[in-house]
């Protein structure tokens, strides 16, 4: 049985993944992930219907947050791209009063068709998408939608530079993204395990976005009146097996270019027992923490506000202190 915790985002050790992009072409320089493999691996899970339905409880929790960032905006859109959309998420917390229309875009045809027979709130239109080569006309989306999809990108600021180029002025970017402390109880079991039987250590577990780099991933990419929150979600499992089963449902296995090609089975093992000896929880659970960066941008026009010229201020902080003091 599982069970999920939510942590507010306090304080993590993150692993950091660098980046090459490039405005000229969509082909990043430095290839981290076998798109391919990748695809393949969607294509699998969302063949296997119930059982990726059974692990839809992580995308479907963290697109309800998404889509309550987007009510507080408190505006209408037409219509909205989900990129990277899987089976559905997003569109289940949808409505009319946030959108008439959304476009769900991901690499992986047979994700798009799992529940293509189940009707929404709003009008739904399904596309073929690479995240790394959009194919939508600049000027053109009201609003840009993405759920834990973007991690899988080689060229991260490419593909942000595109949606922020096809977006129409003052358009919105809302997306969710794993950040750096992500499955940080697998990924050093993992090592550990290996370092002791194969005295070496390869990539098991993808690397993540560094929260400290969004920021100004979202500046370089364009993007204006930028906001970034982080949360931690907190999964219990049985033990590493079942979380291995479920990322694998979910689509989510490892699809680095260096991974090995199988895991020993003693090295699993040890890995297993390692998790549960530095993590483990007094019922005999695992936890696995998920942690979920937040990030809003807006294509910039000249309605959005401004910040006024340096020294136009008429009171200095100093004196507004002291006046609140007395």
């Amino acid at each position: 049985m599982r069970s999920i915790l939510f942590y507010r985002f306090i304080n993590s050790k993150i692993f950091s993944r660098t980046y090459a992009s490039s405005q000229k072409s969509q082909t990043s320089a430095f290839i981290v992930f076998d798109r391919k493999a990748k695809k393949l691996q969607r294509d699998r899970a969302a063949l296997v219907t119930e059982t990726s339905k059974q692990v839809d409880y992580l995308k479907d929790e963290v697109a309800h947050r998404l889509v309550d960032r987007l009510l507080d905006i408190k505006r209408k859109y037409d219509t909205i791209v989900d990129l990277g959309s899987g089976c559905g998420h997003i569109v289940k917390h949808m409505d009319r009063d946030i959108s008439n229309k959304l476009v769900m875009c991901d690499m992986s045809e047979k994700m798009l068709e799992r529940d293509k027979n189940i009707k929404y709130d709003v009008e739904v239109e399904r596309i073929v998408v690479d995240e790394e080569l959009l194919p939508f006309e600049k000027n053109s989306l009201e609003a840009v939608i993405s759920n834990l999809s973007l991690h899988w990108v080689n060229d991260l600021p490419g593909t942000m530079i595109q949606i922020q180029k096809s977006l129409k002025p003052d358009g919105l970017f809302l997306a969710s993204m794993f950040g750096g402390d992500t499955l940080f109880e697998l990924r050093t079991s993992m090592q550990l395990a290996e370092l002791e039987r194969e005295h070496g250590v390869s990539p098991r577990v993808s690397p993540m976005v560094d929260i400290r780099d969004v920021g100004s991933l979202l500046s370089r990419s364009g993007f204006a009146l930028t906001t970034i929150d982080v949360d931690d979600i907190i999964v219990n499992y049985p033990s590493m097996f079942e979380l291995i089963v479920d990322l694998k449902a979910m689509g989510e296995s490892n699809a680095v270019l260096a991974r090995r090609p199988f895991l020993k089975r003693d090295t699993l093992l040890a890995a297993a027992a390692i998790y549960k000896e530095l993590h483990g929880k007094p019922d005999g659970t695992i936890p696995a923490t998920f942690q979920i960066v937040y990030l809003i941008g807006w294509k910039p026009d000249i309605s959005q506000s401004k910040p006024k010229p340096r020294g136009s201020a008429k009171m200095s902080l100093k004196e507004v202190l002291e006046n609140n003091d007395k």
